[in-house]
């Protein structure tokens, strides 16, 4: 492995951990729990895991009696910073607890599990990606953990190596399946603990007892330097405006942060389009609206932030979206008769086959953008969002309005575009240190609830916005996070999503200052990541976080 000077440099850290779980720990219960909805349904489907408590670790005493552990750890999903320090506290953890203890990495994800494809992580393999950013360690993979056969597969090899349980780092849909897993497991009473890590860039697996997925902060803080590159450039050159799509399908808490610290001109909140039902029309006539005000005051450049997901908030497009779902699902005869058309006919013959006012917004679209939304389906059947170019779609129907309004002598400015789409940029980056510290925590703590005997609980680190001595360590039951949603046209129990509150204060904050940032070229340029100086620059949470910390 070739290491940079930055690398050798960050091997040397040593992420901090609450004070609480330093030295000898004890354990705290609180109150039963129950899931955010639909409790009758949730608890009928998980028995064994339901209604389990909240736990707390807190300083104790020296206990006896403790065993070594052997623990098998699974990274699921989409990369995130931090997944490395997450196993490194994993290691750390059990091997405090017993240094006897051994932990076994799965290959390329939960098909690792299912397929018998592991490791042993040494403390030789261990120390070369401490801080690192990235899942190479062990690889990742986006298997879903769903059928009986897979856990009884993995329960084989769990016997084989005499594993004392599984810890999964996922999103909400892979700690849904690890909370399936620790049911089936404690079903069949095989000796076999299931503890999840709350992992997603995208920051929507949070409530009130998991404050922030790991990765979002050095996520949006790579994506801020890159904006806050932009926006200087932008008020340098003076000459363009830059369209900028963030990573995020689901949820707009990307988008958010970066404009809370950037100071973008624009952001569209994918939420706020959902809840107040604009158009696609509405939202270009906003845009162009900014865009010609700025160009009255000799300002034609400017930068617009957009969610990855937008198109799906859209009410109209979603309609629309859900049309050409079923209208071009594999498998079907108009699927198949639709790959047979010529390019330069397939647009018509969708357009045939909508309803009347989807067909009339589908030939409205730019003929590349609706190209895109005909494009193959993803495993579940749904249009590849991330392959369709909205930052395009809108900048070309801002640069139609504008035509429009220039000849009514409502626009009288210049529009020059450039695209961008940041999404992978910061998915692997080197962990800040709030990650770097964060993720560790996180490991060593689903090490303790393992040495606890605890199983269906996902690692909880609370209280981040203060010093991370003063963090508070423990575990919450998935179940609580659980709701019925319809997948596949059943419902299936899920971990429910966190969208942007837009009652919440970090959206409020924002909504009362993008009218000024709107025509004021007043920029943050954050820059990069600082990994070595004073706590205040480089400790740091989120804006988010800081807001919600106040807010409270």
């Amino acid at each position: 492995m070739n290491i940079s000077a930055l690398q050798k440099e960050r091997a040397k850290y040593q992420p901090k951990l609450p004070d609480s779980l330093k030295g000898v720990v004890k354990l705290s219960e609180g109150a039963k729990t129950e899931s955010v909805a639909d409790q009758n349904e949730i608890k009928k489907i998980f028995p064994y895991t339901y209604g389990m408590p909240i736990v707390t670790f807190e300083k104790g005493r020296k206990q006896d009696g403790q065993k070594p552990l052997n623990v098998g750890v699974i990274l699921s999903g989409g990369q995130a910073p931090g997944g490395h320090n997450v196993i490194s506290g994993i290691f750390d953890g059990i091997k405090k607890i017993d240094p006897a203890s051994k932990l076994y990495g799965f290959l390329g994800g939960p098909a690792g599990l299912v397929d018998h494809k592991y490791i042993e992580l040494t403390g030789s393999i261990i120390d070369k990606y401490r801080n690192t950013g990235g899942f190479d360690i062990i690889g990742s993979g986006r298997t879903k953990l769903e059928e009986q056969l897979q856990f009884d597969e993995g329960l084989e090899i769990a016997k084989g190596l005499k594993l004392d349980a599984l810890v999964i780092i996922g999103g909400d849909d892979s700690n849904t399946n690890a909370c399936v897993l620790a049911e089936y497991y404690a079903e069949k009473n095989s000796g076999v603990q299931v503890i999840g890590c709350p992992k997603t860039i995208d920051g929507d697996l949070k409530n009130s007892l998991i404050e922030t997925s790991f990765g979002f902060d050095t996520a949006t803080k790579v994506y801020s330097e890159l904006i806050g590159n932009i926006e200087r450039d932008a008020n340098s050159a003076k000459k363009y405006w830059h369209f900028i799509k963030l990573m995020g399908r689901s949820a707009s808490h990307i988008g958010l942060e970066c404009a809370l610290q950037t100071q973008p001109n624009i952001t569209l909140i994918s939420e706020e389009v959902a809840a107040k039902k604009q158009t696609l029309g509405e939202i270009v006539s906003y845009i162009a609206n900014i865009v010609a005000h700025r160009a009255a005051n000799g300002d034609n450049f400017g930068v617009a932030l957009i969610p990855e997901g937008l198109i799906e908030f859209i009410p109209e497009m979603k309609v629309l979206i859900s049309e050409l779902n079923d209208l071009l699902a594999d498998g079907t005869v108009t699927g198949k008769d639709f790959k047979e058309l010529k390019k330069g006919d397939r647009r018509e013959w969708v357009a045939s086959h909508l309803a009347n006012e989807t067909a009339d917004l589908f030939r409205s679209l730019p003929s590349g953008i609706a190209s895109q939304l005909t494009l193959d389906r993803d495993p579940h059947g749904n249009v590849q969002v991330s392959l369709i170019e909205t930052e395009k779609l809108l900048g070309e129907m801002v640069k139609s309005l504008l035509s429009d309004m220039k000849k009514r002598g409502e626009y009288n400015g210049k529009f020059s575009t450039q695209y961008h789409f940041f999404g992978y940029e910061g998915r692997c980056a080197a962990p800040s240190n709030f990650d770097a510290d964060y993720c560790y925590s996180l490991g060593y703590t689903a090490a303790l609830l393992i040495s606890e005997g605890k199983t269906g609980y996902m690692a909880s680190i609370r209280n981040l916005t203060a010093p991370a001595k003063d963090w508070i360590a423990g575990g919450v039951p998935v179940t609580m996070m659980m709701n019925l949603e319809k997948r596949h046209g059943y419902f299936k129990p899920v971990i429910q999503k966190a969208l942007v509150d837009l009652n919440g204060a970090p959206f409020k904050y924002f909504a009362s200052k993008r009218d000024e940032w709107a025509l004021d070229s007043d920029y943050i340029y954050p820059g990069p990541i600082q990994y070595f100086g004073p706590s205040e620059v480089c400790d740091q949470p989120t804006e988010t976080l800081k807001l919600e910390k106040q807010g409270k």
